[in-house]
């Protein structure tokens, strides 16, 4: 597999720094350019500081971490405390970064990079509101042609919505900015909650990051112990979903997942259904295909793969 350069953006959230701790863990198959943070899970103001706890907990103080946007482009942020806590990496007691935030704004570096990047060489992997994605691509239109593809958490339609009756909260959070991004014409793979919902921290999953005996085994561990308590009380199920790391699983090994390439719309006018990722599985629609929407994963493969990467670590 040639190695892929990618960048990060991201409003962690515990399965956010999961997934950041994997493609960390993965230097022969990927390449971080950067880590852009985004409001979402909780304020930019603890997301960037996240993001750059997760890089010191993994060794790799030398990946440049970079402010995004700090609201919505139309709308108020809604965050998520009550699933992540009021810093967004609630449950193991972790140090403050003495690694330095990066001077450039996150969307300048995503700009900046595409454009210095030969074209077709650089993956963009939104695990949170795509707001830093969308208006690079608004302020910038050149780099659209020069993305490799967009790999993205976000959206459901078989589950339907975790945020709403019928939205996922990271397309809830600025469907004005996923509206931008579904219909950019970039190559776009989607991870929607119809995947991540089936890859569940059971407890013998989560015992084998905490058996690893390593501070990041450690962590993952106790941060899975703290984010579950609330979706195993939503939805009556042994374990939580770990929605993010299913994208930077896919760049390693995507024959762990199965989808369709179908039209996927945004919702952006209804206040019933704000939101809501339309995306037409059965095809009964004319419209176009503009992603490649998943539909299922090997979790078993899945959490072979995180635990034995995290291992790594």
């Amino acid at each position: 597999m040639a190695r892929r350069k990618i960048i990060i953006d991201t409003d962690p959230g515990q399965d956010d720094a999961v997934a950041i701790l994997l493609a960390l863990a993965s230097p022969a198959e990927i390449e971080v350019l950067g880590i852009t943070a985004v409001a979402g899970n909780v304020p930019l103001a603890l997301t960037q500081k996240n993001a750059r706890i997760v890089c010191e907990l993994a060794g790799r103080r030398d990946i440049a971490v970079f402010a995004g946007c700090d609201a919505p482009l139309k709308r108020r942020l809604v965050t998520a405390e009550h699933v992540h806590g009021k810093t967004g990496l609630d449950g193991p007691v972790l140090p403050d970064p003495t690694m330095p935030l990066a001077d450039t704004h996150g969307v300048d570096f995503i700009v900046e990079t595409l454009r210095t990047e030969a074209p077709g060489t650089v993956t963009l992997c939104p695990l949170g509101p795509l707001t830093n994605i969308a208006t690079a691509l608004e302020r910038a239109p050149d780099i659209g042609p020069r993305i490799a593809e967009i790999v993205l958490m976000g959206g459901a339609y078989f589950e339907v919505g975790n945020i709403t009756p019928a939205a996922e909260f990271n397309i809830y959070v600025d469907p004005e900015a996923a509206e931008i991004v579904f219909r950019s014409g970039v190559k776009l793979t989607v991870m929607p909650l119809d995947v991540t919902h089936k890859a569940l921290t059971t407890r013998p999953r989560v015992e084998a990051f905490r058996n690893l005996g390593t501070d990041p085994g450690r962590v993952v561990a106790e941060w899975t112990d703290f984010f579950e308590r609330f979706d195993e009380a939503k939805y009556g199920q042994d374990g939580a979903p770990l929605h993010d790391p299913c994208v930077i699983a896919y760049l390693l090994r995507p024959d762990l997942f199965s989808g369709r390439n179908i039209n996927v719309e945004i919702e952006t006018g209804s206040d019933l259904t704000r939101g809501m990722s339309v995306a037409d599985w059965w095809r009964v629609t004319d419209r176009a295909p503009n992603a490649t929407f998943m539909g299922d994963v090997d979790a078993d493969g899945f959490f072979a793969l995180l635990t034995e990467r995290v291992a790594r670590l």
